[in-house]
């Protein structure tokens, strides 16, 4: 039985434990662990073993928890709420303004979780239902939110690119640099289609009455203030990184630290507000770390069977495809597979063969992490098992159907497919922050 034979073997069984419901570090870590034993006996058993030390000895880890509880201390106390009501004000009496404040919101709570989970909770629950009360367009509004937080995975700090930089060995400080203004366009690209759509169509998102713009601007300025103290925490927490001052790690647990002194420092700091924060970060933090575990170790049995090379040798030699038309099918297999796996799933059984395959096409890795990344933004959004749908439909009033959610993504994807174009034919939009920090 060949080595090729036996790597398509293991992806397949991967898949179909993954669709029996297992969970996903239980699937990948049973095919992966069950195949070195079958392939090399009881002294492949030191595998996983090695792999757990890999990550234990993993330093940036510890970045991981601290931006997951410095995200959920800043929306359990609240303070999350209180820059939606600054975009209120301030973005309000514009066409669209409440939308286009929604998507400032998700890039805010990006820059403070790394995760599109705590910007769906924070869209639906908040800015969702002001936006359906003041007439705004059920279906346009629905999109906004999902597509708003598909951002928390390519702002920084995002914990997909932290497993990207694992499993793909990546300096993570890189590939958060490079998701920054990536990030920022798509936002931009968001905002323009808004405003465009709504400058036509006035009755999608209509200005607030005039009754509620009259606020003085002592009051304006004074929600400014207290809607700009998180983007205050990041922007101090990342200035002390790239100024050298402190590490990644040093930075996080700064990030941490000030989220819960502002908490402290309005009166929201209570012990139900502590223990909801840590339990969601403890669930969160230990779910990442056994995915890892489990992709580690798969990814290590795939190098010992020579299936990256196997790959490389398929796509360039038997079916002639040149560089760009390999990445090009690369991005639609993620497309492909995020209609029926979630972002952790897809890198999992990817990374070990397209990683290496993209570095000897020349291409850079921290880029390439960045197209995938914009490339599950798109996954999640992409029926039928996209999941920002299934999300959203969860969270959702009564009155928004599934229809309405599907029908509601399709020009959000259409923008954000004119984002990684434009990523793709401009490489230097992801790489050119950290070269002018690294110097690579």
């Amino acid at each position: 039985m060949g080595y090729e034979f036996i790597a398509l073997f293991m992806f397949a069984s991967m898949l179909l434990m993954l669709l029996t419901g297992q969970r996903v570090f239980g699937a990948i870590g049973f095919v992966a662990t069950a195949s070195a034993l079958l392939l090399w006996g009881e002294g492949a058993q030191e595998m996983p073993f090695n792999a757990s030390f890999v990550l234990l000895n993993w330093y940036p880890l510890l970045t991981l928890p601290l931006f997951i509880y410095m995200g959920y201390m800043l929306s359990e106390s609240g303070i999350a709420g209180d820059l939606y009501r600054m975009f209120h004000v301030w973005a309000g009496p514009v066409r669209g303004g409440l939308a286009i404040g929604t998507i400032g919101l998700m890039v805010a709570i990006s820059a403070m979780n790394g995760l599109s989970v705590a910007g769906m909770a924070i869209g639906a629950s908040i800015a969702l239902p002001e936006m359906l009360r003041r007439g705004y367009d059920k279906v346009m509004v629905t999109g906004v939110i999902q597509a708003g937080s598909s951002l928390g995975i390519l702002v920084p700090p995002s914990v997909v690119l932290v497993l990207y930089g694992m499993i793909a060995r990546q300096p993570v400080g890189q590939l958060w640099l490079a998701g920054v203004f990536p990030g920022l366009l798509l936002a931009g690209l968001f905002i323009l289609y808004i405003a465009v759509r709504c400058a036509l169509q006035p009755r999608l998102g209509p200005p607030l009455p005039k009754e509620e713009r009259q606020i003085g601007m002592v009051e304006k300025l004074r929600l400014l203030r207290a809607g700009l103290l998180p983007v205050a925490i990041f922007f101090s927490m990342t200035g002390l990184f790239l100024l050298g001052v402190t590490s990644l790690v040093e930075s996080a647990a700064v990030g941490a630290a000030a989220a819960t002194l502002a908490a402290l420092v309005r009166g929201r700091l209570t012990w139900a507000v502590i223990e909801e924060t840590i339990r969601k970060t403890l669930a969160i933090s230990c779910m990442f770390l056994w995915i890892i575990l489990a992709a580690l170790c798969f990814g290590a049995v795939f190098d010992g069977l020579g299936a990256a090379h196997a790959i490389e040798s398929l796509f360039l030699q038997g079916w002639g495809l040149g560089p760009w038309e390999i990445l090009i099918m690369m991005q639609l297999s993620y497309i492909l597979l995020g209609m029926f796996l979630d972002d952790t799933a897809m890198l999992v059984i990817v990374a070990p063969l397209y990683v290496p395959l993209v570095i000897s096409l020349g291409f850079d890795p921290v880029w390439y992490g960045v197209l995938y990344t914009i490339t599950c933004q798109i996954a999640y959004m992409t029926p039928p098992f996209g999941y920002n749908l299934f999300l959203m439909r969860a969270m959702a009033p009564p009155e928004i159907s599934l229809a309405d959610i599907y029908r509601s993504i399709a020009p959000f994807v259409l923008v954000m497919i004119v984002g990684l174009a434009i990523v793709m034919a401009f490489p230097q939009i992801a790489l050119w922050l950290p070269d002018q920090h690294y110097g690579r």
